[in-house]
């Protein structure tokens, strides 16, 4: 049953109450995508290995592209890109996916005991899965470039923190959209196009020029892309000011998109 108040510890509450059931169908969804394949599971390595070869080869070999001024480090493009793309995908994926949650799930609505607010729990489950499958790829990558690992990618799970939740808030706002607005998929999924490029993925954000730069932060993509390059490929300790401020944002952001779905589950039934 949902409370009608929602509080902050709702965002939290919510998972661990019900944490057997999303960790069931986390597994069941992520297992679901390979099943009949012949590889099966084995795909979620096989995908980001050809992805980072075909980048290493296009970029570092083709194209000779450099990251930055005076780099000199050929494979050094493909491994920045990839992880950039690691973070874009995680948010993409989680989006994408969630105007379609509700509507996927009818059989749920009708329960009044299911709880809809792990749904997008769920989904981010799988994401984060098939994310770390990519990180696990990226860093053997490092090792056998010769680049080694630096230690502070141990941070990296406080730099995704804050950025989870971001992505909890919008996929409870646009999953509760979904239902009554069936456009919202696709607005979404050219939101997805125009943020792929407008987020410091395929060069660094110091190379736009400084009257620019200031309106890229304000994708929410940017920071936590730059962060994520900072602990893992240069070895630099995260902007702890910025990732408190994303923090405090991120967490609001959760608040209000739960708030938002437990206002409306109430009118999911009668418009499904």
């Amino acid at each position: 049953m949902h409370s009608s108040k929602t509080v902050p510890a709702d965002i939290f509450l919510s998972l661990t109450r019900h944490a057997g059931l999303a960790r069931q169908m986390v597994k069941r969804e992520v297992l679901g995508r390979y099943r009949g394949s012949f590889l099966g599971l084995l795909w979620s390595f096989v995908n980001p290995v050809l992805m980072l070869a075909v980048y290493t080869f296009v970029f570092g070999i083709v194209f000779q592209a450099r990251w930055g001024q005076g780099s000199g480090d050929r494979l050094e493009f493909a491994l920045v890109l990839f992880a950039g793309l690691i973070v874009f995908n995680l948010f993409s994926e989680c989006l994408t996916r969630a105007p379609g949650l509700v509507l996927g799930n009818v059989n749920y609505v009708k329960k009044v005991i299911f709880p809809l607010e792990i749904l997008p729990w769920v989904s981010l489950g799988s994401a984060l899965f098939h994310a770390a499958v990519s990180l696990g790829v990226l860093l053997l990558f490092l090792l056998f470039a010769g680049h080694g690992i630096a230690w502070t990618a141990l941070l990296l799970p406080i730099v995704l923190a804050p950025f989870v939740l971001l992505i909890q808030g919008l996929s409870w706002l646009l999953a509760s959209i979904g239902v009554f607005v069936r456009d919202i998929g696709q607005v979404v999924g050219m939101a997805m196009t125009v943020l792929l490029f407008m987020s410091p993925i395929f060069y660094p954000a110091d190379a736009l020029p400084e009257a620019v730069r200031g309106w890229l932060f304000l994708n929410p993509l940017t920071f936590i892309i730059e962060q994520s390059r900072d602990v893992l490929i240069w070895g630099k300790l995260p902007d702890w000011q910025g990732l408190s401020v994303y923090a405090l944002l991120a967490l609001a952001v959760a608040w209000a998109g739960l708030f938002w779905f437990q206002k409306t589950r109430k009118g999911f039934a009668d418009v499904l």
